[in-house]
């Protein structure tokens, strides 16, 4: 039942974020074979890109072949916690998640470098961090 709610709720209050995510997903699956695999009731494509993760409803897309397998891991965790957060903010989510993460991810990396702030600081992603972890009963590792 639970699975059945998670499904429902995202491709009726989630649905703009979904639709989105699930042509990406066609796409990078269907026609260009990318890798995939499954986390919690998120599906995660492996892109060949040199970014991190993006996620789009119950659709994550993440680095393919990054060296780090901690990163792997962790990203896994932090982008299934974006699943949820769109699970709670459906459409609210391009507002309140996806723009500030994407301006924050884009456009203040020197910031965060000059300043030693880590990426986790922005509340909508030590949010996803959280909730990842609470909806996988995973915790996420410290980098070495």
């Amino acid at each position: 039942m639970k699975k059945f709610l998670f499904y429902f709720w995202q491709w009726t209050w989630g649905l703009t974020v979904n639709l989105i995510g699930g042509i990406a997903y066609i796409i990078c699956v269907g026609i260009k074979k990318y890798d995939h695999d499954k986390i919690g009731y998120s599906n995660i494509v492996y892109v060949p890109w040199n970014q991190g993760g993006l996620s789009l409803g119950t659709f994550i897309f993440m680095r393919k072949d990054h060296p780090s397998e901690t990163w792997t891991y962790n990203t896994r965790i932090h982008e299934y916690g974006h699943s949820w957060q769109c699970l709670l903010l459906g459409p609210l989510y391009w507002i309140v998640i996806a723009l500030p993460s994407a301006i924050w991810c884009n456009f203040f990396e020197g910031y965060r470098k000059r300043n030693n702030v880590s990426y986790y600081k922005l509340y909508c992603e030590s949010w996803a961090n959280s909730w990842g972890q609470k909806a996988t009963g995973l915790k996420m590792k410290l980098e070495k």
